[in-house]
Protein backbone atom coordinates (compact mmCIF):
# COMPACT_ATOMS: atom_id res chain seq x y z
CA UNK A 1 0.00 0.00 0.00
CA UNK A 2 3.07 2.50 0.43
CA UNK A 3 3.88 2.37 -3.49
CA UNK A 4 0.02 3.82 -3.45
CA UNK A 5 -0.16 5.98 -0.74
CA UNK A 6 3.17 7.50 -2.98
CA UNK A 7 0.91 7.64 -6.13
CA UNK A 8 -1.49 9.36 -4.01
CA UNK A 9 0.34 11.97 -2.95
CA UNK A 10 2.15 12.76 -6.68
CA UNK A 11 -1.10 12.94 -7.97
CA UNK A 12 -2.13 15.80 -5.05
CA UNK A 13 1.54 17.59 -6.23
CA UNK A 14 -0.13 17.57 -9.40
CA UNK A 15 2.73 15.05 -10.88
CA UNK A 16 0.26 13.39 -12.86
CA UNK A 17 3.02 11.16 -14.50
CA UNK A 18 5.17 9.80 -11.96
CA UNK A 19 1.83 9.08 -10.20
CA UNK A 20 0.75 6.98 -12.87
CA UNK A 21 4.35 5.63 -13.58
CA UNK A 22 4.34 4.64 -9.94
CA UNK A 23 1.07 2.77 -10.15
CA UNK A 24 2.17 0.93 -13.37
CA UNK A 25 5.31 -0.35 -12.01
CA UNK A 26 3.51 -1.29 -8.73
CA UNK A 27 1.14 -3.09 -10.36
CA UNK A 28 2.30 -6.54 -11.76
CA UNK A 29 2.96 -6.88 -7.91
CA UNK A 30 0.11 -5.97 -6.28
CA UNK A 31 -2.37 -8.27 -4.83
CA UNK A 32 -5.83 -8.51 -5.46
CA UNK A 33 -7.42 -5.92 -2.75
CA UNK A 34 -4.78 -3.15 -3.80
CA UNK A 35 -5.72 -4.32 -7.71
CA UNK A 36 -9.13 -3.22 -6.59
CA UNK A 37 -8.06 0.13 -4.89
CA UNK A 38 -5.91 1.30 -8.11
CA UNK A 39 -8.64 0.59 -9.78
CA UNK A 40 -10.84 2.85 -7.92
CA UNK A 41 -8.06 5.38 -8.31
CA UNK A 42 -7.98 5.03 -11.90
CA UNK A 43 -11.75 5.51 -12.13
CA UNK A 44 -11.24 8.56 -9.65
CA UNK A 45 -8.87 10.35 -12.38
CA UNK A 46 -10.63 9.67 -15.29
CA UNK A 47 -8.46 6.51 -16.32
CA UNK A 48 -11.20 4.14 -17.39
CA UNK A 49 -9.43 2.01 -19.98
CA UNK A 50 -7.22 0.71 -17.22
CA UNK A 51 -9.01 0.69 -14.82
CA UNK A 52 -11.56 -1.71 -16.49
CA UNK A 53 -8.50 -3.60 -17.29
CA UNK A 54 -8.05 -4.55 -14.05
CA UNK A 55 -11.91 -5.10 -13.15
CA UNK A 56 -12.23 -7.50 -16.24
CA UNK A 57 -9.23 -9.68 -14.79
CA UNK A 58 -10.78 -9.21 -11.59
CA UNK A 59 -14.23 -10.66 -12.31
CA UNK A 60 -12.66 -13.57 -13.80
CA UNK A 61 -11.07 -14.81 -10.81
CA UNK A 62 -14.52 -13.91 -8.88
CA UNK A 63 -17.55 -14.14 -11.19
CA UNK A 64 -19.86 -13.81 -8.24
CA UNK A 65 -18.69 -10.00 -7.35
CA UNK A 66 -21.42 -7.73 -8.27
CA UNK A 67 -19.59 -4.70 -6.49
CA UNK A 68 -17.31 -5.74 -9.33
CA UNK A 69 -20.35 -6.15 -12.39
CA UNK A 70 -21.61 -2.52 -11.40
CA UNK A 71 -18.36 -0.88 -11.07
CA UNK A 72 -17.40 -2.72 -14.46
CA UNK A 73 -20.94 -1.21 -16.41
CA UNK A 74 -20.08 2.00 -14.93
CA UNK A 75 -17.08 2.29 -16.69
CA UNK A 76 -18.92 0.60 -19.67
CA UNK A 77 -21.48 3.59 -20.02
CA UNK A 78 -18.83 6.44 -19.69
CA UNK A 79 -16.59 4.80 -22.42
CA UNK A 80 -19.79 4.27 -24.74
CA UNK A 81 -19.91 0.35 -24.49
CA UNK A 82 -23.07 0.12 -24.10
CA UNK A 83 -23.72 -3.29 -25.21
CA UNK A 84 -20.89 -4.55 -22.67
CA UNK A 85 -22.92 -2.92 -19.89
CA UNK A 86 -26.06 -4.16 -21.46
CA UNK A 87 -24.34 -7.80 -21.10
CA UNK A 88 -22.85 -7.27 -17.62
CA UNK A 89 -26.38 -6.18 -15.91
CA UNK A 90 -28.59 -8.72 -17.86
CA UNK A 91 -26.21 -10.92 -15.45
CA UNK A 92 -28.43 -9.87 -12.08
CA UNK A 93 -31.18 -11.90 -11.47
CA UNK A 94 -34.19 -11.06 -8.48
CA UNK A 95 -33.37 -11.05 -5.25
CA UNK A 96 -29.59 -10.41 -5.29
CA UNK A 97 -28.80 -6.79 -3.55
CA UNK A 98 -27.51 -4.81 -7.22
CA UNK A 99 -30.72 -6.32 -9.24
CA UNK A 100 -32.80 -2.93 -8.50
CA UNK A 101 -29.72 -0.93 -9.43
CA UNK A 102 -28.97 -3.12 -12.68
CA UNK A 103 -32.61 -2.76 -13.80
CA UNK A 104 -32.47 1.22 -13.49
CA UNK A 105 -29.30 1.66 -15.62
CA UNK A 106 -30.60 -1.00 -18.02
CA UNK A 107 -33.66 1.42 -18.36
CA UNK A 108 -31.29 3.85 -18.78
CA UNK A 109 -29.23 1.95 -21.72
CA UNK A 110 -32.26 0.54 -23.75
CA UNK A 111 -33.86 4.43 -23.34
CA UNK A 112 -30.80 6.08 -24.72
CA UNK A 113 -30.53 3.83 -27.88
CA UNK A 114 -34.51 4.46 -28.47
CA UNK A 115 -35.32 1.25 -27.74
CA UNK A 116 -38.49 2.19 -25.09
CA UNK A 117 -40.59 -0.53 -24.66
CA UNK A 118 -37.62 -2.73 -23.49
CA UNK A 119 -36.85 0.23 -21.10
CA UNK A 120 -40.34 0.23 -19.96
CA UNK A 121 -39.98 -3.51 -19.03
CA UNK A 122 -37.23 -3.09 -17.10
CA UNK A 123 -38.77 -0.26 -14.62
CA UNK A 124 -41.85 -2.17 -14.48
CA UNK A 125 -39.72 -5.41 -13.36
CA UNK A 126 -38.31 -3.05 -10.97
CA UNK A 127 -41.43 -1.77 -9.82
CA UNK A 128 -42.33 -5.37 -9.20
CA UNK A 129 -39.72 -6.01 -7.18
CA UNK A 130 -40.04 -2.45 -5.25
CA UNK A 131 -43.53 -1.21 -5.41
CA UNK A 132 -43.01 1.24 -3.16
CA UNK A 133 -39.97 2.85 -4.73
CA UNK A 134 -40.26 6.76 -5.36
CA UNK A 135 -37.29 7.07 -7.72
CA UNK A 136 -38.82 3.95 -9.80
CA UNK A 137 -42.09 5.49 -10.40
CA UNK A 138 -40.11 8.83 -11.04
CA UNK A 139 -38.20 6.84 -13.91
CA UNK A 140 -41.36 5.65 -15.45
CA UNK A 141 -42.52 8.65 -14.77
CA UNK A 142 -39.65 10.09 -17.36
CA UNK A 143 -39.54 7.69 -19.64
CA UNK A 144 -43.19 8.48 -20.62
CA UNK A 145 -42.92 12.06 -20.68
CA UNK A 146 -39.74 11.68 -22.61
CA UNK A 147 -41.94 9.69 -25.21
CA UNK A 148 -44.77 12.83 -25.11
CA UNK A 149 -46.90 10.26 -23.04
CA UNK A 150 -47.70 13.19 -20.67
CA UNK A 151 -51.01 11.51 -19.25
CA UNK A 152 -49.33 8.27 -19.01
CA UNK A 153 -46.48 9.85 -16.92
CA UNK A 154 -49.06 12.17 -14.75
CA UNK A 155 -49.67 9.17 -12.10
CA UNK A 156 -46.15 7.87 -11.65
CA UNK A 157 -44.92 11.37 -10.89
CA UNK A 158 -48.23 11.33 -8.35
CA UNK A 159 -47.09 7.95 -6.80
CA UNK A 160 -43.70 9.44 -6.22
CA UNK A 161 -44.24 12.93 -5.41
CA UNK A 162 -46.34 11.16 -2.15
CA UNK A 163 -42.97 9.78 -1.16
CA UNK A 164 -40.39 12.01 -1.98
CA UNK A 165 -40.44 15.61 -3.44
CA UNK A 166 -37.59 15.70 -4.87
CA UNK A 167 -35.55 12.76 -7.00
CA UNK A 168 -32.15 13.13 -8.42
CA UNK A 169 -31.99 17.30 -8.04
CA UNK A 170 -35.55 17.63 -9.45
CA UNK A 171 -38.49 18.59 -7.47
CA UNK A 172 -40.71 16.23 -8.87
CA UNK A 173 -43.49 19.25 -8.95
CA UNK A 174 -41.72 20.82 -11.43
CA UNK A 175 -42.62 17.38 -13.85
CA UNK A 176 -46.21 17.30 -13.01
CA UNK A 177 -46.66 20.90 -13.46
CA UNK A 178 -44.78 20.42 -17.08
CA UNK A 179 -47.07 17.06 -17.79
CA UNK A 180 -50.43 18.59 -16.66
CA UNK A 181 -49.91 21.33 -19.16
CA UNK A 182 -48.48 19.35 -21.87
CA UNK A 183 -52.33 17.95 -21.37
CA UNK A 184 -53.91 20.97 -21.44
CA UNK A 185 -54.95 21.18 -17.73
CA UNK A 186 -53.36 24.46 -16.50
CA UNK A 187 -54.93 24.95 -13.54
CA UNK A 188 -53.90 21.87 -12.31
CA UNK A 189 -50.27 22.89 -13.92
CA UNK A 190 -49.92 25.91 -12.15
CA UNK A 191 -51.61 24.14 -8.84
CA UNK A 192 -48.23 22.28 -9.34
CA UNK A 193 -45.99 25.34 -9.96
CA UNK A 194 -47.41 27.25 -7.15
CA UNK A 195 -45.69 24.02 -4.99
CA UNK A 196 -41.89 24.38 -6.27
CA UNK A 197 -39.51 25.60 -4.50
CA UNK A 198 -36.30 25.71 -6.00
CA UNK A 199 -35.16 28.97 -7.70
CA UNK A 200 -34.99 28.16 -10.98
CA UNK A 201 -35.30 30.62 -13.69
CA UNK A 202 -35.98 28.06 -16.82
CA UNK A 203 -39.23 26.79 -14.22
CA UNK A 204 -40.31 30.43 -13.55
CA UNK A 205 -39.99 31.63 -16.78
CA UNK A 206 -42.47 28.25 -17.81
CA UNK A 207 -44.63 28.95 -14.75
CA UNK A 208 -45.45 32.65 -16.08
CA UNK A 209 -46.19 30.74 -19.43
CA UNK A 210 -48.32 28.30 -18.33
CA UNK A 211 -50.43 31.17 -16.60
CA UNK A 212 -50.40 33.19 -19.36
CA UNK A 213 -51.77 30.55 -21.30
CA UNK A 214 -54.22 29.79 -19.17
CA UNK A 215 -55.37 33.65 -19.09
CA UNK A 216 -54.04 34.45 -15.63
CA UNK A 217 -52.00 37.53 -16.97
CA UNK A 218 -51.89 38.30 -13.14
CA UNK A 219 -50.17 35.21 -12.32
CA UNK A 220 -47.95 35.29 -15.48
CA UNK A 221 -46.99 39.24 -14.60
CA UNK A 222 -46.01 38.67 -11.08
CA UNK A 223 -44.10 35.72 -11.44
CA UNK A 224 -42.22 37.40 -14.53
CA UNK A 225 -41.69 40.58 -12.78
CA UNK A 226 -39.45 38.50 -10.22
CA UNK A 227 -37.80 36.93 -12.91
CA UNK A 228 -36.29 40.06 -14.27
CA UNK A 229 -35.93 41.49 -11.12
CA UNK A 230 -33.97 38.33 -9.88
CA UNK A 231 -32.36 37.66 -13.53
CA UNK A 232 -32.37 40.49 -15.55
CA UNK A 233 -30.52 39.05 -18.41
CA UNK A 234 -32.87 36.30 -18.76
CA UNK A 235 -33.52 37.96 -22.33
CA UNK A 236 -37.02 35.45 -23.03
CA UNK A 237 -39.04 36.98 -20.91
CA UNK A 238 -38.83 40.53 -21.77
CA UNK A 239 -41.21 39.98 -24.83
CA UNK A 240 -43.66 38.02 -23.02
CA UNK A 241 -43.77 40.29 -20.14
CA UNK A 242 -44.49 42.99 -22.48
CA UNK A 243 -47.02 40.96 -24.07
CA UNK A 244 -48.77 40.09 -20.67
CA UNK A 245 -48.86 43.52 -19.93
CA UNK A 246 -50.28 44.53 -23.23
CA UNK A 247 -53.27 42.17 -23.12
CA UNK A 248 -54.15 43.67 -19.33
CA UNK A 249 -53.99 47.19 -20.98
CA UNK A 250 -50.47 48.29 -19.43
CA UNK A 251 -49.59 49.71 -22.91
CA UNK A 252 -47.15 52.39 -20.92
CA UNK A 253 -45.52 49.15 -19.17
CA UNK A 254 -45.55 46.93 -22.43
CA UNK A 255 -43.63 49.14 -23.95
CA UNK A 256 -41.21 50.34 -21.41
CA UNK A 257 -40.00 46.22 -20.71
CA UNK A 258 -39.89 45.84 -24.48
CA UNK A 259 -37.71 48.54 -24.41
CA UNK A 260 -35.67 47.20 -21.31
CA UNK A 261 -35.80 43.80 -23.20
CA UNK A 262 -33.99 45.74 -26.43
CA UNK A 263 -31.18 46.83 -23.98
CA UNK A 264 -30.38 43.45 -22.80
CA UNK A 265 -30.82 41.75 -26.40
CA UNK A 266 -29.97 44.56 -29.45
CA UNK A 267 -30.58 41.75 -31.95
CA UNK A 268 -33.52 40.32 -31.07
CA UNK A 269 -35.94 41.39 -34.44
CA UNK A 270 -39.23 40.40 -32.57
CA UNK A 271 -38.77 42.28 -29.81
CA UNK A 272 -38.21 45.13 -32.14
CA UNK A 273 -41.27 44.14 -33.98
CA UNK A 274 -43.29 43.79 -30.79
CA UNK A 275 -42.18 47.33 -29.48
CA UNK A 276 -42.64 49.03 -32.97
CA UNK A 277 -46.34 48.05 -32.80
CA UNK A 278 -46.75 49.19 -28.87
CA UNK A 279 -45.21 52.26 -30.41
CA UNK A 280 -47.44 52.48 -33.27
CA UNK A 281 -50.65 52.14 -30.79
CA UNK A 282 -49.29 54.89 -28.06
CA UNK A 283 -49.53 56.82 -31.60
CA UNK A 284 -45.72 57.15 -31.81
CA UNK A 285 -45.57 56.85 -35.53
CA UNK A 286 -41.77 57.72 -36.21
CA UNK A 287 -41.15 55.62 -33.00
CA UNK A 288 -43.10 52.67 -35.02
CA UNK A 289 -41.18 53.12 -38.15
CA UNK A 290 -38.08 53.29 -36.58
CA UNK A 291 -38.10 49.88 -34.46
CA UNK A 292 -39.95 48.13 -37.88
CA UNK A 293 -36.78 49.42 -39.69
CA UNK A 294 -34.37 48.25 -37.14
CA UNK A 295 -36.01 44.33 -36.99
CA UNK A 296 -36.05 44.42 -41.22
CA UNK A 297 -31.86 45.48 -40.70
CA UNK A 298 -31.60 42.49 -38.71
CA UNK A 299 -33.56 40.23 -41.06
CA UNK A 300 -34.31 41.37 -44.53
CA UNK A 301 -36.51 38.35 -44.79
CA UNK A 302 -38.75 39.51 -42.15
CA UNK A 303 -41.97 39.47 -44.08
CA UNK A 304 -44.63 40.22 -41.05
CA UNK A 305 -42.53 44.02 -40.47
CA UNK A 306 -42.15 44.90 -43.93
CA UNK A 307 -45.78 44.60 -44.66
CA UNK A 308 -46.47 46.25 -41.55
CA UNK A 309 -44.58 48.97 -42.92
CA UNK A 310 -46.19 48.71 -46.37
CA UNK A 311 -49.99 49.04 -44.82
CA UNK A 312 -48.66 52.02 -42.61
CA UNK A 313 -46.75 53.53 -45.81
CA UNK A 314 -50.01 53.14 -47.62
CA UNK A 315 -52.32 54.96 -44.68
CA UNK A 316 -49.88 57.95 -44.84
CA UNK A 317 -49.98 58.05 -48.89
CA UNK A 318 -46.07 58.04 -48.87
CA UNK A 319 -45.59 55.94 -51.67
CA UNK A 320 -42.15 56.95 -51.97
CA UNK A 321 -41.00 55.10 -49.19
CA UNK A 322 -43.09 51.82 -50.06
CA UNK A 323 -40.73 52.28 -53.03
CA UNK A 324 -37.50 52.75 -50.99
CA UNK A 325 -38.22 50.12 -49.08
CA UNK A 326 -39.12 47.52 -51.40
CA UNK A 327 -36.49 47.68 -53.74
CA UNK A 328 -33.57 47.91 -50.59
CA UNK A 329 -35.43 44.51 -49.78
CA UNK A 330 -35.48 42.84 -53.19
CA UNK A 331 -32.23 43.92 -53.76
CA UNK A 332 -30.86 42.30 -50.48
CA UNK A 333 -32.41 39.10 -51.95
CA UNK A 334 -35.82 38.66 -50.77
CA UNK A 335 -37.61 38.80 -53.72
CA UNK A 336 -41.86 37.86 -53.32
CA UNK A 337 -44.55 38.19 -55.76
CA UNK A 338 -46.65 40.12 -53.14
CA UNK A 339 -43.46 42.60 -52.88
CA UNK A 340 -44.05 43.33 -56.14
CA UNK A 341 -47.18 43.75 -56.30
CA UNK A 342 -47.37 46.73 -53.34
CA UNK A 343 -44.74 48.32 -55.66
CA UNK A 344 -46.16 47.86 -58.61
CA UNK A 345 -49.27 49.99 -56.76
CA UNK A 346 -46.59 52.30 -55.40
CA UNK A 347 -45.18 53.53 -58.41
CA UNK A 348 -49.01 53.61 -59.96
CA UNK A 349 -49.69 55.88 -57.11
CA UNK A 350 -46.70 57.99 -57.62
CA UNK A 351 -47.56 57.98 -61.31
CA UNK A 352 -44.41 56.20 -62.55
CA UNK A 353 -46.38 53.16 -64.99
CA UNK A 354 -43.64 51.65 -66.62
CA UNK A 355 -42.06 50.97 -63.42
CA UNK A 356 -45.49 50.16 -61.84
CA UNK A 357 -45.96 47.49 -65.26
CA UNK A 358 -42.82 45.90 -64.81
CA UNK A 359 -43.53 44.64 -61.34
CA UNK A 360 -47.09 44.02 -61.82
CA UNK A 361 -45.77 41.82 -64.71
CA UNK A 362 -42.77 40.00 -62.36
CA UNK A 363 -45.97 39.79 -59.61
CA UNK A 364 -48.17 38.29 -62.37
CA UNK A 365 -45.56 35.02 -62.88
CA UNK A 366 -46.56 34.04 -59.16
CA UNK A 367 -49.85 35.17 -58.93
CA UNK A 368 -51.65 33.96 -62.02
CA UNK A 369 -54.34 32.33 -59.63
CA UNK A 370 -55.19 35.30 -57.20
CA UNK A 371 -58.20 36.60 -58.08
CA UNK A 372 -57.64 40.07 -56.52
CA UNK A 373 -54.59 40.41 -58.50
CA UNK A 374 -55.76 39.13 -61.42
CA UNK A 375 -58.65 41.96 -61.77
CA UNK A 376 -56.44 44.87 -59.96
CA UNK A 377 -53.70 43.38 -63.00
CA UNK A 378 -56.11 43.03 -65.63
CA UNK A 379 -57.86 47.05 -64.97
CA UNK A 380 -54.66 48.50 -64.84
CA UNK A 381 -53.30 46.93 -68.33
CA UNK A 382 -56.29 48.06 -70.09
CA UNK A 383 -56.06 51.89 -68.15
CA UNK A 384 -52.21 51.37 -70.11
CA UNK A 385 -53.85 50.86 -73.33
CA UNK A 386 -52.72 46.97 -73.59
CA UNK A 387 -55.84 45.94 -74.09
CA UNK A 388 -55.48 42.77 -75.33
CA UNK A 389 -53.43 41.32 -72.67
CA UNK A 390 -55.83 43.05 -70.05
CA UNK A 391 -58.61 41.11 -71.05
CA UNK A 392 -56.95 37.15 -71.59
CA UNK A 393 -56.26 38.82 -67.85
CA UNK A 394 -59.63 39.56 -66.57
CA UNK A 395 -61.23 36.10 -68.30
CA UNK A 396 -58.67 34.00 -65.93
CA UNK A 397 -60.21 36.47 -63.42
CA UNK A 398 -63.93 35.47 -63.90
CA UNK A 399 -63.08 31.51 -63.79
CA UNK A 400 -61.78 32.28 -60.32
CA UNK A 401 -64.75 34.87 -60.00
CA UNK A 402 -67.23 33.41 -61.90
CA UNK A 403 -70.30 35.70 -60.50
CA UNK A 404 -68.70 38.83 -60.55
CA UNK A 405 -71.23 40.41 -63.67
CA UNK A 406 -69.28 43.73 -63.44
CA UNK A 407 -66.27 42.40 -65.06
CA UNK A 408 -68.27 40.73 -67.21
CA UNK A 409 -70.06 43.69 -68.69
CA UNK A 410 -66.99 45.32 -69.18
CA UNK A 411 -65.06 42.54 -71.26
CA UNK A 412 -68.24 42.78 -73.30
CA UNK A 413 -68.24 46.14 -73.48
CA UNK A 414 -64.58 46.18 -74.91
CA UNK A 415 -64.78 43.54 -77.01
CA UNK A 416 -68.29 45.34 -78.89
CA UNK A 417 -65.98 48.62 -78.64
CA UNK A 418 -63.27 46.62 -80.75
Amino acid sequence: MEEIQKAVHLMEANKTEEALETLHSYLPEADEEERFTIAELFIQWGILDEAKMILKELLQRYPDENELKIMLAEIYIDLEEDEDAINILNQFVPGEEDYLPALMQLADLYQSQGLFEVAEQKLLAAKEAAPNEAVIDFALGELSFSNGEYNKSIPFYENAIQREGVIGDVEVSTRLAEAYAATGDFEQSLSYFQKVEEENPDVNFRYGFVAHQAGRNDIAIKVWEDLVERDPFYQSVYMHLAEAYEAEGMHKEAYEMAEKGLAKDEFNKELFYLAATLAHRQGNKEEAYQKMREAISLDPGYKEAVMFLIENYKQDGDGEAIIDLLNHVIDLGESDANYHWELARAYESEEAYSDAIKHYDEAYNSLKEDSEFLKEYGYFLIEEGRIEKGKRVLVDYLTFEPTDSEVEEFIHRLEDRG
